[in-house]
């Protein structure tokens, strides 16, 4: 029987997320393919450091133990390296004990056209064309930042933190703060304040979890001494009255978040500094990602008026 991907909760990483490349990406554009390719060889049996998006892919990858009767996830390894090159990366992929076994690798160019082949839900890579071309092309993709890393062994859950608008929801709401100011925004917001927004690029993503917080529910029923592994918050700049769109558009994706955080404009790193999530979602580079990356693993999502690639 073949192996059933379109029923799992895909992640896609690049290897420059999961681990630290910088002194082989340096020789790369330093040097050239050649030399690139020979100090890939020469050093294929030197683990690489964990990157940003490690400490939430380790996690993630723990929810087919708790679950392992259905083994609801996958990661997939997507990667610019030939196989050859890529032992590496497989080499410390097997140290650091990571079930990663499938992998697109596709010598030199973009590995982010296979998302849908592997029923991706959520491409992440520190390449940013790679990314912005993704998104442009309507896939869920992401750019891990340089930013704090969240990994202690003794934490027991997955910690997982989005921005709302122009990561969740799409970026109508933002447009009309962008070209018309807070004022309209808040009139506009009320007004549809029981119209649900549209998708954004995570929002698939997003309703996936959904159904592994399903899984942890019927979990919770049969034993109720059960610990939830997964959390789920959303640290958004809105305010009250604008909340009442959020809450919307939650009950029609039938969504239940741990924690929601409105904050009006203050500086997102005081919710995360103790929320301390093992990965974090925005759309704009500035202010909230410049803020964030001092307390958790940061991930910009380049996508409409506010993260779009021409500001950065």
């Amino acid at each position: 029987m073949p192996f059933p991907i379109e029923e799992k909760l895909v992640i896609g990483v690049a290897s420059s997320a999961l681990f630290k490349l910088d002194e082989a990406d340096e020789i790369f554009r330093r040097e050239g393919l050649a030399s690139y390719r020979k100090y890939q060889y020469e050093h294929e049996k030197d683990l690489l450091e964990p990157g940003i998006a490690f400490p939430f892919i380790r996690r993630f990858l723990e929810l087919n133990k708790l679950f392992p009767e259905v083994e609801p996830v996958e990661v997939v390894l997507l990667s610019h390296n030939d196989p050859d090159t890529g032992m590496r990366v497989f080499n410390s992929i097997g140290h650091y004990q990571l079930d990663i076994c499938r992998a697109a690798f596709t010598t030199g160019n973009s590995p982010f056209r296979y998302i849908p082949a592997y029923n991706v839900a959520l491409f992440l890579s520190a390449n940013e064309n790679d990314v912005c071309e993704a998104l442009s092309k309507g896939f869920p993709a992401g750019m891990v930042l340089d930013s704090k890393l969240n990994d202690d062994p003794d934490d027991n859950e997955l910690r997982i933190a989005f921005d709302f608008d122009g990561v969740l929801a799409d970026d109508s709401a933002e447009a009309v703060y962008k070209n018309s100011g807070i004022n309209n925004f808040y009139i506009s917001e009320t007004e549809k304040a029981e119209e649900p927004h549209p998708p954004g690029p995570l929002a698939d993503l997003f309703t996936k979890l959904g159904r592994i917080r399903t899984l942890e529910d019927e979990k919770s029923k049969k034993d109720p001494s059960y610990r939830r592994f997964l959390k789920t918050a959303i640290v958004t700049a809105r305010s009250a009255p604008a909340h009442r769109r959020v809450a919307t558009t939650l009950r029609k994706w039938d969504i239940t978040v741990d924690e929601t955080f409105f904050l009006g404009g203050m500086n997102k790193g005081r919710i995360l500094s103790q929320l301390r999530p093992h990965i974090f979602f925005d759309d704009q580079k500035a202010p909230h990602l410049e803020m964030a990356k001092y307390y958790t693993p940061s991930v910009h999502i380049p996508f409409g008026v506010s993260g779009g690639k021409k500001e950065n």
